[in-house]
């Protein structure tokens, strides 16, 4: 009994083992996904722009919109007053392609933004972001973000 419960206790160790390195396989991954959403909602405009690829694809509700017009109009929405006050990530789900250098993350976001006016919106968003380990950093690729109606 003694040798089964040794080879039982060495078994799960060994599991907790790999369990250990796969999170810190992917520490980096998750610190760029934390850095990403925290510079979105603290209106660092370059920070939150230094995550996204050269070439990336975003879209939000109306269709595509190129990053380098999104990017200016986050300059121009901070220069007028504007900005996000509140930006809350939940339900975070990742999952990393074979190969190690590709990732889908999934989240619920609870946003409120307001405009250069004053005036405040809120609203809630299933996203979708596509990263890319490219040149050693963590950049994201393509962005999905559908809003969620009042009814759902």
């Amino acid at each position: 009994m003694r040798k089964i419960l040794s080879l039982l206790a060495i078994v799960f160790m060994s599991f907790s083992a790999i369990a250990e390195h796969h999170g810190d396989e992917n520490a980096d991954l998750h610190a760029a996904i934390k850095a990403f959403d925290h510079a979105y909602a603290n209106n660092d405009v370059e920070k939150y722009f230094s995550f996204y690829a050269d070439d990336a694809t975003a879209y939000f509700g109306d269709g595509r919109v190129d990053i380098a017009a999104y990017h200016e109009m986050w300059i121009g929405l901070m220069a007028a007053g504007g900005g996000v006050e509140l930006n809350e990530m939940s339900d975070l789900q990742v999952q990393v392609l074979p190969g190690g250098d590709v990732a889908v993350a999934t989240s619920l976001i609870d946003n409120r933004t307001r405009s250069p006016d004053g005036t405040t919106s809120t609203s809630r968003a299933f996203e979708t972001d596509v990263w890319q380990k490219i040149d050693g950093k963590w950049k994201i690729i393509s962005l999905h973000y559908s809003g969620i109606s009042a009814e759902e």
